[in-house]
Order: C-alpha cells, then structure tokens, then sequence
C-alpha cells in the first residue's frame, strides 16, 4: 500500500527545528555527547512531543472523571437511601462504574471489534483515536443527562417545600444516578483503555513508561482542572447572581446549569480532538493480515 501523501508530508516536516540537535555544524569543535545528540534520541524526542495535543485533549475528559468522588457523591447524600433495613452509602455508587466498565471491555473485545475489523479491515476494529472519540461523545451524553436528573431532584425538592431546606431528604431514589454512574464505565472501557493504550503503543521502544506516565498525567491535571472550575464557576456565578450555582446547600444550587456547562465544554473538546485527529500521523506498524487468496501479506498498521 502506498503511503499518504499528505500525512507523509506533515510527518517529514514536523518538528524539524529538533533535528539540528542531531547535526555537526561545519567549523565546530569535537562535539561532545552533551551538545551532541543521535539520531535515534530526536527521532523519540519528536515522537513524545507529537502525542501532547493528544494528552491536552484528556484534560477536560479526565476533569469529568473527578465528578464521580464529589459532586455525584454530594448527590447521594441529599437522596432517600434507604433499601428495606439497609442504607446506601452514597459514594457506593462508584462500584458501577467499576462493573460497567468491566463489562463494557468485554462486550467491546468480544463482539465490537470482530463486527467492526469485516468492515474497517483494521486490527483493533476501529482505530485508537477513533476509540477515544467514542469515549468523548460519551462524555456528553453523560453531562446531559446529569444535567437533566439535577434539574428533576431540583423540582422533587420545590414540590415537596424542601428546596431551601438543607440536611432535609429528597424524596427519590438514590438510584435515579444510576444512569451516570454506569455510562461513566462506558466511557471509560473507550476513553481510558485508549488512552492508555494510544500513548503506550504511539511511544518509542525505549520511552515506553514515560508514554505511560503521559496518562497518568492526564488523569492528576484533570483532578486540578476540576477544582479550578468549581472554584472558578461558583465565584463567577455568585458575583452575578444571589447565591450562585454552586453552594454548600445543593437544594439551593444550580447544579444542573453546572453539568449542562461541563456538556458545552465537552461539545469543544471534541471539535478540538478532530483537529487534532486529522492532523496526528500515526506509527506505522507491520502487522500479518490474510489476504483474499488464503495466504497472508505485510502491511502497515494504522493504530
């Protein structure tokens, strides 16, 4: 198969100003190895930095991850948990997200991916980035709905004259945040397994854990992201408003105009991670495939 012209245009002139690290200006003295650098050092400097648009994309998904320890459990708290003798504990929840996401990595190795590898040809079904774009829509859907089932314990709370009340429950269920709890599993079985697995296979043989740190990384700046925003949000809103959407007493707060912030802001993030897609040149990698004659033929792998 032939190479893209295109990508392999964009791949040759990407970070060429690296590759004067590598060169022995005429009329130098003897370099040595610390102005000096080899061939295969900046070929791997250049690969980790062509992977940080990508990591920047996981910044605001990973922000959304942090949902899950506090406004979601902060949720609970003000609903009825109690089934038969036995009282939930809020932040219990988080199990589902755990067995969703288990489950989801099932069904997505097991019948996703032989489905999808008739149709695309491709290995792994559908490509990593194109994994991770799942994984962010998901993300949206999961803010909607959030959005949508504050709105509704808002109004339970109105109708039942608790609305400014705080330490006072919430007539419903605590299982009306089942929904967003399980989607984030099905979220994560996309997002997070890609996104480990993009920066591990996209990072040169000898920078393996340092790719894998690029993960990491994303989920600590996504839990700094988080309480900017929180901060950032509440002050903003109360300097416009009477108490601002954010409060301690959530029947006060407005925390659905919160989730329904987090949605826009994952509508951006996507537009941003398809630039950022049709831009990316992936490795190549030589995989076998079989071909329609029965035997077998090398061809790059598009991850």
């Amino acid at each position: 198969e032939k190479e893209d012209v295109p990508a392999a245009a964009h791949a040759q002139f990407q970070c060429r100003v690296l590759s004067k690290a590598a060169v022995k200006m005429e009329g130098s003295r003897s370099a040595s190895r610390w102005s000096l650098s080899t061939v295969t050092q900046v070929e791997e400097t250049k690969q980790m930095l062509k992977m940080l648009p990508v990591l920047l994309i996981t910044f605001v998904p990973s922000a959304m991850l942090a949902q899950i320890n506090t406004l979601f459990v902060k949720q609970g708290t003000t609903l009825e948990r109690r089934l038969h003798h036995f009282e939930i504990p809020p932040a219990s929840l988080q199990g589902f997200v755990t067995i969703s996401m288990l489950v989801s990595v099932v069904l997505y190795d097991r019948l996703f991916v032989p489905f999808m590898r008739r149709l695309t040809k491709n290995p792994r079904g559908i490509s990593l980035l194109q994994r991770m774009g799942v994984g962010l829509v998901f993300h949206i859907v999961i803010m909607v709905i959030a959005s949508l089932t504050e709105r509704h314990r808002l109004r339970v709370a109105m109708e039942n004259g608790i609305f400014e009340s705080k330490g006072t429950t919430v007539p419903l269920s605590i299982f009306v945040l089942l929904p967003q709890f399980v989607l984030m599993g099905v979220a994560d079985a996309f997002l997070e397994v890609a996104k480990i697995e993009f920066f591990y296979d996209q990072a040169p043989e000898g920078m393996k854990s340092l790719g894998t740190s690029y993960s990491m990384t994303s989920l600590g700046i996504g839990n700094f992201l988080s309480s900017f925003l929180l901060s950032t949000v509440s002050r903003v809103t109360r300097r416009h408003g009477q108490g601002g959407w954010i409060q301690n007493n959530l029947n006060a707060s407005r925390l659905d105009h919160y989730y329904a912030f987090f949605a826009v802001l994952n509508c951006a993030n996507l537009f941003v991670f398809f630039a950022v897609c049709r831009m990316y040149v992936y490795n190549a990698e030589v995989t076998h495939v079989v071909d329609g004659g029965g035997g077998e033929k090398q061809r790059p792998e598009v991850a």
